[in-house]
């Protein structure tokens, strides 16, 4: 494969190990990024500080060899504790297999160790402070505006590649070309989201269980805690914009806010010594699905990552499908393709229709998580899946699972057998078809079969 000159617009998590791995490969690569280096800046309070780091993410890692010095930086999450409103808070593994769990990550910290891997190598350079303004998108040129010069500036390379987000300036030119015939699709959640923190105990402890994603179900909202290295815990509140009296446009004196944790999560108001302040000043961020197609052009230009697949981040994989799109890019590349433009097709072909996938199994569970987790259906789904997994773990494993822990099957895949399981469960348990005195293999086999008719039938999309 010709050794070719690679533009990367978007130094976040995803250029940034896209280009370490195209540079690894030998391609001179340029990766411009909008914001100043983060290594060289404070955090800004309340914007997403921690990430679930799962199998997907971990391989593509490993594959540019950064698996041992991530691992330094995860602390791994066995399951869900759920916290209950009016009954005690329980323990719900993600697996029943020990050996499973997802990790807590720092972002910025992740960020900033794929930055200091680039900066070892000598055929990647990296420019800050470059806010993409517009596409070539037949010649890989892009036209920056640099913050520093206060200037406008031009790059370009072989081909250009739009790592650059949600709110992509090179998708954006995609979609402004009418040649093109551009398909985008943005779906935006009624929920917002406000990050808060929970502080280190006295001595540096956690003050919760840092071995478990913390939920807190309320049915129209919910709060979800994460561990970080230094003692404390990322806390995320998912609540309504509009709704009332309790909605992020309604929420905004501090008797208010008192009165909604002290009747919703009056534990927040122990464990947050300035919880209102923190609610007050952090900002409230949106939440949305981007769909888009294609993700290639002109035979220069492609996306990838959120540019090209943003979801929401109720299954933890936003940045583990990003990593993947790597992973498989890769994959392509080794592959006997003539040249960028049947590459770029090949790439496309293999990961829309899983991202399409995980954006879809997104949604699914935000309504688990802040509806369903505390159903005693659901419950006993869990219950069981968990002994299947437990004492059957080379037959069975769970729809999160499938998605989590099993980097070698696709998102669809895992969708398509996950979904048709769900239903299974749940249809033989409402039917009180799976009496626990009947032997696990039994259930077992009674679930299986429920399981294969759904998909026989073609019921699960």
């Amino acid at each position: 494969m010709t050794k070719d000159h690679i533009l990367i617009v978007g130094a976040g998590l995803c250029g940034s190990l896209l280009a370490l791995r195209l540079g690894q490969l030998g391609h001179k690569v340029t990766l411009a990024e909008k914001r100043p280096d983060l290594r060289l800046q404070p955090l800004d309070a309340g914007r997403s500080i921690n990430l679930a780091l799962s199998a997907r993410g971990l391989k593509a890692l490993s594959l540019a060899g950064l698996g041992k010095k991530v691992q330094a930086l995860c602390i791994p999450m066995r399951g869900r504790m759920i916290h209950q409103q009016h009954s005690k808070s329980f323990f719900s593994p993600y697996s029943g297999r020990p050996d499973t769990a997802i990790n807590s990550i720092s972002r910025p910290g992740l960020n900033a160790l794929l930055l200091d891997e680039i900066d070892k190598m000598a055929n990647i350079t990296v420019q800050f402070n470059l806010s993409c303004q517009s596409v070539a998108l037949n010649d890989g040129t892009a036209v920056f505006y640099d913050h520093h010069g206060q200037e406008q500036v031009q790059l370009s390379g072989d081909i250009l590649i739009g790592a650059d987000g949600a709110g992509s300036k090179v998708r954006q030119s995609m979609f402004a070309t009418p040649t093109m015939r551009f398909s985008f699709a943005q779906e935006w959640l009624s929920h917002g989201y406000k990050e808060l923190e929970i502080p280190a105990g006295p001595k540096g402890d956690y003050l919760l269980d840092p071995d478990a994603l913390h939920i807190w179900p309320r049915g129209k909202d919910m709060l979800i805690a994460l561990p970080n290295l230094n003692g404390s815990f990322t806390v995320t509140l998912f609540m309504s914009y509009a709704e009332q009296p309790y909605g992020f446009d309604h929420l905004i004196q501090e008797a208010d806010i008192t009165e909604f944790f002290n009747t919703q999560y009056p534990d927040m108001l122990k464990l947050i010594p300035d919880l209102v302040d923190q609610y007050q000043k952090n900002p409230t961020g949106g939440l949305g699905t981007i769909r888009c197609s294609p993700w290639h052009c002109f035979d220069k230009t492609l996306i990838m990552g959120d540019a090209a697949h943003a979801i929401v981040p109720f299954y933890g994989q936003g940045m583990n499908a990003s990593f993947e799109d790597v992973l498989v890019f890769d994959q392509v590349l080794a592959q006997n393709h003539n040249g960028w433009p049947e590459r770029f097709t090949a790439f496309e072909n293999l990961r829309k229709i899983n991202t399409d996938a995980i954006a879809d199994l997104a949604l699914d569970n935000f309504h688990e998580m802040k509806e369903h987790t505390a159903d005693p259906y659901f419950q006993q789904k869990r219950q069981l899946e968990v002994a299947f997994e437990t004492e059957l773990p080379e037959l069975y494993a769970s729809k999160y699972s499938l998605v989590t822990f099993h980097a070698d099957i696709p998102y669809h895949t895992a969708m398509q057998r996950g979904r048709a399981q769900d239903k299974a469960i749940l249809s033989l348990l409402r039917e009180d078809k799976l009496p626990k005195e009947m032997a696990l293999k039994e259930r077992f086999n009674k679930v299986q079969e429920r399981t294969n008719e759904i998909l026989d039938q073609g019921l699960i999309k």
